[in-house]
Order: structure tokens, then sequence, then C-alpha cells
């Protein structure tokens, strides 16, 4: 938008301005390094929005995260809350901004590809560009159509007709065969260290087989089939490469300096204070604690879990529980604990104490108030720990943010079971629903889990991968996203509408392209 600003104000004083923004032979690009740096404009686009609105739409519908007011500040004009009681609406900015966000990028994938396409690259690196370029946009896909439903199917670039809204069911098959040729044509994980530094951050085997586990466990959910034995099977393809392993320390995943070091992230979105997008110390920490961790900037005090939610963290010496802020605090000692030094308030005397309620101050609508007292209610994540050096500089974090790693793939293997699908045998061990969830259990230093059933499970899967992006998509497969959970004094109630369990298509594009069909239960 604002090159096109720029281009028209200019065109109003200058007619023979050149074209630069086109490609024509004096700047078509050549060489594989120009490819690389276009294949790079689909990496931006995803971190801009990945950790932020994205992360958002996904975890503050749920029981996982919750911005409430403070006396007014941090309502902004209500969006939070309608999140949290689902009734947000065809006009919601995160419903505008994460279409435009992943329809702009699978458009942008289009081009590149039909770039590609022309190029006079060798055959070799133009095949291997065109199918890292179709598994972002396969990612995209999965995006839209787990949060929109029933959404375009757009494959071509230009755009000769307006695209019209395609069912659900018919974007899940165009996703999976993608994927399923693209297994065939992504490179896997490899044992060479420079390679796999190469490889971190883009499409691999291991994504591929990732996502389709995904997909096919919720596949009733997209298309009204079950598809647990192919969990099973995908799981299966990415635990045969042994490169991928658990990570012996939890906390390891998340530090500011993760990277392509961690053996058990599949794929995940770089950030660093170069690439703005990773927002979570700056929405979701505690600013009485920030010169205890040693940085100094404005950050907001408002996002954090519920209690319900945080009530799960229960089990004797789990390590995951130390991915949260509560009860009193303490100087951290830098490697993910603490120190025996209290942090006090600004009054020097009363220690930093956090509690787990959020107690609601009516009138206003999901307001706490703003009271020290107040300010302090709300359990805070640091599983995304602050690096302060780049804190200080930017308010971002720098840790990258995982979108599929092997403890997922365990779970999904292990619910997969659990809903019929046969066990299979990997490395002499006949991996059980059990057993595949003690290995995470072992990991963390918690107690082996007997008995497992799904709720249980449900459970595990919030211990282990809260704030990672996928509660709402596990809270609908289990039939559990309209679940609440009501706050002291509320004066609200959520809206329990199924059909909530999908976002509306934005009233502008519908207005501005009439093939497209708003999803039931929102209003034109």
């Amino acid at each position: 938008m604002a090159l096109i600003v720029l281009v028209t104000v200019s065109a109003c004083r200058k007619l023979d301005v050149s074209v630069d923004s086109q490609y024509v032979n004096g700047n078509f690009p050549n060489t594989t390094l120009d490819y690389a740096a276009l294949l790079g404009t689909m990496y931006t686009n995803l971190a801009s929005n990945y950790a932020i609105n994205y992360w958002r739409m996904q975890e503050l519908s749920t029981d996982e995260a919750i911005i409430p007011a403070r006396d007014g500040n941090f309502d902004d004009g209500g969006q939070y809350r309608q999140e949290h009681y689902h009734t947000w609406t065809y006009d919601h900015p995160y419903v505008t901004a994460i279409w435009q966000w992943g329809f702009g990028g699978i458009s942008n994938c289009n081009r590149l590809i039909s770039l590609l396409g022309a190029s006079k690259l060798d055959s070799v690196s133009k095949a291997a560009d065109i199918a890292e370029v179709r598994g972002v946009r396969a990612l995209y896909y999965f995006f839209m159509m787990d949060t929109y439903g029933n959404v375009p199917l757009i494959t071509t670039f230009p755009v000769d007709t307006l695209p019209s809204t395609q069912p659900r069911a018919k974007v899940f098959q165009f996703i999976e065969s993608e994927l399923l040729d693209l297994t065939k044509k992504l490179p896997a994980k490899s044992n060479v260290a420079a390679t796999n530094v190469l490889q971190y951050g883009h499409p691999t085997k291991g994504m591929a087989f990732a996502l389709l586990a995904k997909m096919y466990l919720n596949a009733t959910v997209y298309t009204g089939v079950s598809r647990n034995p192919e969990v099973v099977a995908m799981a299966d393809s990415v635990q045969a490469n042994t490169n991928y392993s658990l990570n012996t320390n939890y906390r390891d995943i998340f530090l500011p300096n993760n990277g392509p070091s961690i053996t058990e992230t599949i794929f995940a979105v770089p950030y660093d204070q170069q690439i703005a997008g990773n927002q979570f110390t700056r929405f979701g920490f505690f600013y009485y604690l920030a010169q205890a961790y040693g940085f100094n900037v404005g950050l907001s005090i408002a996002m954090s879990t519920t209690p319900e939610f945080y009530n799960r963290f229960n089990l004797p010496g789990d390590v995951r529980t130390k991915t949260w802020l509560v009860g009193p605090q303490y100087y951290p000692d830098g490697a993910g604990g603490f120190t025996s030094q209290p942090v006090y308030l600004p009054d020097g005397v009363t220690q930093v104490n956090i509690t787990p309620n959020l107690i609601l101050v009516p009138p206003k609508p999901m307001d706490l108030g703003n009271t020290i007292a107040s300010q302090s209610e709300g359990v805070r994540s640091i599983k995304y720990y602050p690096d302060p050096q780049i804190i200080q500089a930017t308010r971002l974090n720098g840790n990258d943010v995982p979108v599929f790693r092997l403890a997922d793939v365990l779970l999904m293997k292990a619910e997969a079971i659990m809903r019929g699908a046969a066990a299979t045998t990997v490395n002499g061990a006949l991996q059980t629903p059990e057993y595949l969830v003690n290995l995470l259990r072992t990991r963390a230093k918690a107690p082996a889990v007997t008995n497992l059933t799904l709720d249980t499970l449900l459970d595990e899967r919030a211990r282990e991968l809260s704030w990672e992006g996928w509660r709402r998509n596990d809270l609908i497969r289990f039939d559990k996203f309209e679940v609440e959970y009501p706050l002291p004094n509320d004066v609200l109630s959520m809206n329990k509408d199924i059909r909530r369990r999908i976002y509306p298509v934005p009233i502008t594009e519908i207005r501005l392209n009439g093939n497209l069909v708003q999803n039931p239960g929102y209003d034109q």
C-alpha cells in the first residue's frame, strides 16, 4: 500500500517514472543467489504475523491465553475479549489481517513458482526451488483451511478471474496431494550440521510428514472422514529419520539461541532482532520484573493464561511448570532457573507475587482493574525466555518459534492409536500411547503415566505444547472448544455456537470479490 501511494504521488509530478517494481530483461533474476533472495520474501511474510495475530487467533480463543483489560488499558476496542467470548465479527482486526497475510503469502508463492518456471536455472536447482515454494504454500493453505474452513483455491499467477469459495474437503485434498508429492522431492534432515543450518526454517520431508499427520489427525473435522491409521504412518515416516530426536533439556527448545541445534525441531519460524514478530516478552511478561531480567523497556502487563489452564501443570517435578511465572518472584539465574534473591516492587519492601486468579472488576467488561495487586493477577509465560540484550534494543524476542517438533508428532501418534489405529514397533519398541507419552514425561522429569485416557492425553498436550499455537486446533478436535471457564464477577458469557469453530470471511474481501461465500453463522 505504501508503494502504491508513493508511485501515485510521484506519478502526479512526473509521468516518465521507470517501473522498477516489474521484472523486465534488465532486472529479471538470473543467478541462484537472485532466486534465493526472492524466496526469502515468503519467509519474511510468514514471520510477520505467525507469532502475533495468527498465534492470537489460535490461543486467545481458548483457555490457554487471555489479554484482560486493566481499568480500560489493553482493551483495544474489545478485540481481545471478543476472542475470549467467541463474539468476533467479520470485521475483527485479526480476521481481516490473517486472511490477507495467508492469501498474500499464497499469492507470493504462486508468483515465485511462475518466475522459477520461466527461469534459466539448471533443472535440479529449479526443481528444488519450486518444491520449497510449494511446501510453504501448502503450509499457508493449511493455516487458512484450519482457520477459515471453506476458502478459495488459487494456484496460478496472475489470477485471471476472481476466485470462488471451495469446500473445506476439496482444499484438504489439494494440500494432501501437494504434500504427498513433496515427500518425494523435498530434502531430508541430515546428520551434517552445515546442511541442517541451510535447511533450517525451510520445508523438508519431515515437515511434509508432520503436516500430513496433523491434517489426518483432524480429518474428521475437515472432511468428516477419520484417517487415524495415516497419522501413525506419517509419524513413523518422521521417526524413520533418526536425525530427529527429543532434546534432553526441555527448556533448551525455546531459549533465545534455539535454532538448528535443536534436534527435535521439524519446522520453525526463525526470529531475531532483525525479524519483527516474536513479541511474547513485550506483551506477556511482567514489567516489575524487567530490571531483574536485565532490561528496562516499556512492556505490556496484560497477556497471561487462565487459572484453569495453569492448573494442569500439577505433576511433581515437571520441568515444564517452570515455563510459567507465578507466586513470589526471584532473580533469574540466566539458565531458565532462579536464585534465592527476591524481586521487590518499586517500594523496595514488597516482593513481587504473581497470582493465578483473574478477578474481574465490573462494570467494565473483562477488566481486572489497575492496582498493583490486580496488575499481579494472571500467570505469565516465560517459555520463550527473554534475551536481555535483544529485548533492551527492540522489545522483541529473538527466540525461534517451533511449528512442528517431534514431541507433537509423538503425541499425535499416541492419540491416533487411542482413536483406533494400530500401534507400530519402532527401534524394537511397541509404541503404545503410554510408551509415547512417557518418552515426554521422562524428559520432563514428571511421573510416568498409567491408564491414559483421551482427556488426560489432551492435558498432556497442554503441558507439552503450551503457547505453541495448537490449543484451538486441539479443543475443536476434542469437541471442547465451547467449554466455558467463567471468571469471578464476569458479566459476559461465551457464545457457544459451534459455527464459531471457524472464523468468518472478512467482509472487506466479500465486498471486493462477490464469488466468496460467507461462512454459516456470520451475518453479511
